[in-house]
């Protein structure tokens, strides 16, 4: 009989197989991951090929600057909220008849809420056909206003 004690095994840990898995997970976060910012995306709006620019009388041109400022007409409204923009497109629509065509024309690096809100105040007002104005490309790349 033997009654020598035993030599107790040491768990060994094998750091490669473990590494190894660390690295492909590694590179699949590194990979998957996006690190574009979407408040530094520069855009240049609008720009579409149209036709020439047409006088017709039911046609309300809405101008919005880039400041916010807007124009019905070519006569400047006072204020920027609905309720002054409802007034003004409400006094161009009794001149015409119905089935009034509201163009906006907004400048490129105007606010977008600033459309909307003219958007909002046509609805208010019942003009229901709404386009947008923009310019032709050949015009946006030569650099002409």
């Amino acid at each position: 009989m033997n009654f020598s004690p035993r030599k107790k095994d040491e768990p060994e840990i094998n750091l490669i197989p473990f590494i190894d898995v660390l690295l492909v997970i590694l590179i699949f976060l590194m990979l998957t991951t996006t690190y574009s910012k979407f408040t530094e995306m520069q855009l240049t709006l609008p720009v579409a090929d149209t036709e020439q620019q047409r006088d017709r009388p039911l046609e309300i041109i809405v101008a919005v600057g880039a400041d916010g400022r807007y124009a019905v007409n070519k006569a400047t409204v006072d204020g920027k909220g609905v309720e002054p923009m409802a007034q003004a497109l409400a006094k161009a629509a009794q001149s015409g008849a119905a089935g009034q065509v509201i163009i906006i024309s907004a400048d490129a690096s105007a606010p977008h809420q600033s459309v909307i809100t003219v958007m909002e105040a046509a609805r208010r007002v019942g003009l229901t056909q709404i386009t947008f104005a923009t310019q032709s490309s050949a015009r946006a790349g030569a650099g002409a206003p």
